[in-house]
């Protein structure tokens, strides 16, 4: 905000202080108050291009600010879901610096690069999603899942909106004067570099085979319901749930068909389990209702509307 007030200074006076009606200066705390952020994002806007991936940044901290204000956060139950976010602050904060003041105000001589790095995921980080997901701090997590889940893919994708950073150790140099980390900017890589980060990301992804199990990945009704109230909307339960296995047609609508036909789901999503005489979700179910809720595919009371007229669906028309 101080960068924005800077440079409104400097181009339009004390115009960013906002009066009364009689044109003397509204104060706060005794002092002179100016457009908060967002206002100044949108004033910014009017006379200067801002990416979008760095005005959705901004937005992001905006709302996070205004929902930890009165509250004693632990700054590790969300600092390791933020970290990309932050990065992507820190780096656009400087490149709005440079562009608007020059070179020589740059902050890249005087900050030092901070990155918190472990050859082996400790407990660390696991007790903190543990703590985030079981406190007060849940409203947080699920304003920042929201928030991403909303953007169109090229601007979550954007370095502007968050940093994605992948670490490979650096095994031999030509230099022993170079520095220990060297940045890559993606933007300026050719196609065929870019796939070669790609397959690299896709190798160094962990992959953990669990053998010793049935079902894993498998999710019963209420962990979907749960999952789809956290991360899309609290306005969904498990009639919902009913209602749209039976429109979209993945497994028998009642108990009277388990016994007969309790094999015949669509696999894709649905699995019986003959063992436990009950039906087994896949992920991809999960992920088809998130979709269909966040790109408005389907309204609820559509939904609602064709369960109670016993009407079905074509899944296909809404993958």
């Amino acid at each position: 905000m101080r960068l924005f007030h800077a440079y409104f200074n400097k181009t339009i006076g004390e115009k960013y202080y906002y009066k009364e009606k009689n044109g003397r200066y509204k104060l706060y705390d005794k002092e002179k108050k100016a457009w908060e952020l967002g206002t100044c994002v949108k004033k910014f806007k009017k006379n200067n291009s801002l990416k979008e991936g760095v005005e959705e940044n901004i937005k992001l901290f905006i709302g996070l600010r205004n929902k930890i204000e009165h509250r004693h956060i632990d700054k590790d139950e969300i600092s390791f879901q933020l970290f990309g976010e932050c990065q992507a602050l820190l780096y656009n904060y400087e490149e709005l610096l440079v562009e608007l003041f020059g070179e020589e105000y740059a902050l890249n001589e005087s900050l030092a690069f901070s990155l918190q790095f472990s050859k082996s995921q400790n407990n660390n980080l696991d007790q903190a999603y543990k703590k985030m997901i079981s406190s007060n701090s849940q409203e947080l997590l699920d304003y920042i899942t929201k928030y991403r889940n909303k953007l169109p893919q090229d601007i979550f994708d954007s370095q502007n909106f968050s940093i994605k950073l992948i670490q490979i150790p650096r095994i031999t140099s030509s230099n022993r004067a170079d520095a220990a980390i060297q940045f890559v900017n993606w933007n300026s890589l050719s196609e065929e570099d870019k796939q070669k980060y790609i397959k690299i990301n896709a190798i160094i992804k962990e992959k953990v085979v669990k053998t010793e199990a049935i079902n894993v990945g498998s999710l019963k009704p209420m962990m979907i319901v749960n999952q789809i109230k956290r991360e899309v909307t609290k306005d969904f339960y498990i009639k919902d749930f009913v209602h749209l296995y039976r429109i979209f047609k993945i497994r028998p609508k009642d108990k009277e068909q388990e016994e007969l036909e309790g094999t015949i789901t669509n696999t894709k999503y649905c699995h019986y389990d003959i063992i436990h005489k009950d039906y087994i979700y896949r992920k991809s179910w999960l992920d088809f209702i998130k979709s269909l809720i966040l790109e408005k595919k389907l309204s609820r009371e559509e939904l609602w509307a064709k369960a109670d007229a016993g009407e079905t669906l074509d899944i296909s028309e809404f993958e």
